[in-house]
C-alpha cells in the first residue's frame, strides 16, 4: 500500500484510510498480491488469525478501483472478500450455517457503520474425509464466505475494521467491548 504518484487521488485516499484501520491483535494482515485483471487498480490484504502456531482462519481482503465505474459494482469500488475456517463437527453439520455466515457479514457491516451497496456473496461448507493412508484422519468441516459489495465514499478503514471483526467471528475469538483489553493467555510453567 505504498502511494505512488500515479495513483487516482480517491484511490490514495482510500488507501490511507486502510493504514488506519484497527483490529484484534490475535489477527496478522500483510499485503499480498492483488489480483490485476479485475480493475485497473487494487490492494489486497492477506490475514490469519493462529492460537498456539493452529491457524483458527483465513481469509483476504481486496479493494478495487475504476475510476470510470463498473455497471456491475454500482461505483468506482469494489470490496472482494473471503474467509474461511474449520469448525467442529457439531456447528459444521448445521443446516442454518450458511445463514449465520451471512448474518455475521451485516451485522458486522452495520456495527461498523458502514454505507454500501450492490451487496452479494456465498456461504459454503466443505467436508473433507480422508482416506487409505490418511484414514486416521478426523474428518474437518470448513466454512468458507466469499462476499463483495460497493463501498459508498473513499473511506474504507470502517469497511476493513468490519471484515475484521467477522474474520475474528468465524475463528471463534470473543468480541472485546471498545475500552477492554483482554490479558495474555497464562502460560503453564513448571514449578520452581
Amino acid at each position: 500500500m505504498s502511494p505512488s504518484p500515479a495513483l487516482p487521488p480517491e484511490f490514495l485516499s482510500a488507501l490511507t484510510s486502510l493504514r488506519a484501520a484497527r483490529y484484534r491483535s490475535e489477527l496478522k494482515l500483510a499485503e499480498v498480491p492483488a489480483p490485476a485483471r479485475l480493475a485497473p487498480f487494487g490492494v489486497a490484504l492477506g490475514a490469519e488469525i493462529l492460537c498456539n502456531n493452529e491457524e483458527l482462519a483465513t481469509g483476504r481482503f481486496i479493494l478495487l478501483h475504476d475510476p470510470n465505474g463498473s455497471d456491475l459494482w454500482g461505483g468506482t469500488f469494489r470490496v472482494v472478500t473471503y474467509i474461511r475456517a474449520q469448525l467442529e463437527s457439531e456447528m459444521g453439520n448445521d443446516s442454518l450455517l450458511g445463514n449465520v455466515a451471512w448474518a455475521w457479514l451485516v451485522e458486522a457491516l452495520e456495527e461498523q457503520g458502514v454505507t454500501y451497496t450492490h451487496v452479494g456473496g456465498t456461504a459454503t461448507r466443505i467436508l473433507s474425509e480422508s482416506y487409505g493412508t490418511l484414514a486416521t484422519r478426523p474428518d474437518a468441516i470448513d466454512l468458507e464466505l466469499r462476499a463483495s459489495w460497493t463501498p459508498v465514499g473513499t473511506s474504507m478503514k470502517e469497511h476493513l475494521e468490519a471484515w475484521a471483526n467477522i474474520l475474528c467471528t468465524f475463528a471463534g475469538v470473543p468480541p472485546v467491548p471498545d475500552g477492554v483489553t483482554l490479558l495474555a493467555p497464562r502460560q503453564n510453567r513448571p514449578d520452581r
